[in-house]
């Protein structure tokens, strides 16, 4: 990309749940964590997008739970300088995006910002960088420019944007008309024969302090509460932890709602670059690579006279008969099928599944924490197996047990264990036992993960049963 005049700081909104693509997508791993469109996580390429001359290291806002996979992600990506922020509560995108332009203009006063979701799919990343570069010659005026995708079909699901007039000084965009709500298909079909209506993308391009400024007259409440949020926020390993009390005070609205309907500054820029939101397992039915039938098919998949559907395995084996338009996604504990015309509906599984007390909306088989990972593998009265992965360098807190007693078995790697006042380390094909109420600790002190066996016995064996006396992660009881 072209530089502009000003460093553009993405800021990158990293939270929300993705009930849509339940069972892959839970409250504990979300879509944008997940590699659903490539080999790298949503997240993963939502940043690699930005990673070009013109722009400045990434801001992210996320919530507490999944800081640290995001920071781990941001590493294996080769991201460098990036800075998260905790958000300690949902308060939708106008007050994030005021976060993110606090923090942008601290750093830069001239600063752009680009606002993007983390779970977005760009096939064209040239086009994309392209538009970007074009948006913020319209930004560096003042305009608080969105980006319309240009419609391929009459949509119901998204909002529009209607464009004006061209843009002087900015080729290639436009001022904004109005902007409108999702429509029936009967008037969906009506925007797109008429030629000026453009998808609501839900990325925006502006200069901070033309935002700020907006929002100060339009929400000054909300602005007020961003400014004391950021001003006391607390920093915490590698995150910044906005003050909840601030923060929570803010009103909760989108930017669509909050400033772009009612301010005169709104431009909008027109793109065809293979844009999709990814709302639904439909949604990746249609961006996939499909077979000779019309099927897109994902890990260990068996298909017999089955076409114009997607079938998933992410562990066994898969086999799909007779099925024309199916959507079937497979987990270690889920298994989704549905017709693809009512995808849509699967958030209303996830609801049930709240409803009745069930965890499999929330979490997934692989638990993942700072330190590594571990994945529940066999259960049954009085005991459970798990298969636990430390990475390199990293250790668990320092702990006890009540109410069960643990047996660990290295599979690979090397383990340090803490064990009472003892500490010794276990090699691969070795064990130790930690009967209840016994002082213990593991770390890994190698430079490949260590990967064992845990077997936990005893009458409660609840990730609640734990006293955490010392800990690298500041995580406490």
């Amino acid at each position: 990309m072209a530089k502009s005049a000003a460093v553009i700081h993405p800021v990158v909104m990293a939270g929300g749940s993705g009930t849509r693509l339940w069972p892959l997508s839970r409250q504990a791993f979300p879509k944008q964590l997940l590699p659903l469109a490539s080999e790298q996580s949503m997240l993963q390429d939502t940043l690699k997008r930005v990673v070009a001359p013109g722009f400045g290291a990434p801001i992210l806002l996320c919530n507490q739970d999944h800081r640290f996979i995001i920071a781990e992600q941001m590493r294996a990506a080769g991201i460098e300088g990036g800075k998260i922020v905790l958000e300690p509560v949902g308060r939708n995108t106008a007050p994030a995006a005021a976060v993110g332009a606090l923090i942008a203009q601290a750093a830069d006063p001239d600063a752009l910002v680009l606002l993007m979701a983390s779970d977005h799919v760009i096939r064209d990343v040239k086009g994309f960088q392209a538009a970007v570069a074009l948006a913020a010659k319209a930004a560096l005026g003042g305009r608080l420019v969105t980006f319309g995708i240009r419609p391929s079909h009459p949509e119901t699901g998204y909002g529009y944007i209607r464009r004006g007039g061209d843009l002087e000084g900015a080729p290639g965009c436009f001022t904004v008309d109005r902007f409108v709500e999702k429509p029936d298909l009967k008037t969906a079909e009506g925007y797109l024969a008429e030629g000026s209506y453009a998808w609501n993308s839900g990325m925006f391009l502006f200069a901070a302090k033309a935002y700020l400024a907006e929002l100060g007259r339009l929400e000054p409440a909300m602005l007020a509460a961003a400014e004391e949020a950021v001003a006391k926020g607390v920093t915490d390993l590698d995150f910044l932890r906005l003050d909840p009390k601030a923060f929570a005070a803010s009103p909760s609205q989108s930017i669509d709602y909050a400033v772009m309907e009612k301010t005169k500054l709104a431009a909008t820029c027109p793109i065809d670059v293979g844009w999709s939101d990814v709302g639904s397992w439909s949604a990746l039915w249609d961006i996939g690579e499909r077979d000779a039938s019309g099927n897109v098919l994902r890990g260990d998949v068996l298909t017999l006279d089955t076409s114009n559907s997607y079938v998933r395995s992410e562990g066994p084996l898969t086999a799909v008969v007779g099925l024309d338009n199916a959507v079937v996604v497979v987990t270690d504990d889920c298994v989704l099928v549905s017709s693809k015309d009512r995808v849509q509906d699967v958030k209303g599984v996830v609801d049930r599944l709240k409803q009745s007390g069930r965890k499999e909306h929330a979490e997934h088989p692989t638990v993942f924490r700072p330190w590594g990972s571990y994945r529940g593998i066999g259960q049954g009265a009085r005991f459970q197996v798990k298969r636990i992965v430390v990475k390199p360098g990293a250790s668990l807190s320092l702990q006890m047990h009540h109410h069960r007693a643990e047996h660990w078995i290295v599979v690979s790697g090397t383990g340090r264990v803490t064990k009472g006042e003892e500490v010794f380390l276990l090699y691969e094909n070795q064990s130790t036992f930690l009967p209840m109420g016994m002082t213990h600790r593991l770390e890994n002190p190698g430079h490949i993960p260590l990967e064992l066996i845990e077997v936990q016995s005893g009458g409660y064996l609840g990730e609640d049963d734990i006293v955490r006396f010392a800990d690298t992660y500041g995580r406490v009881g």
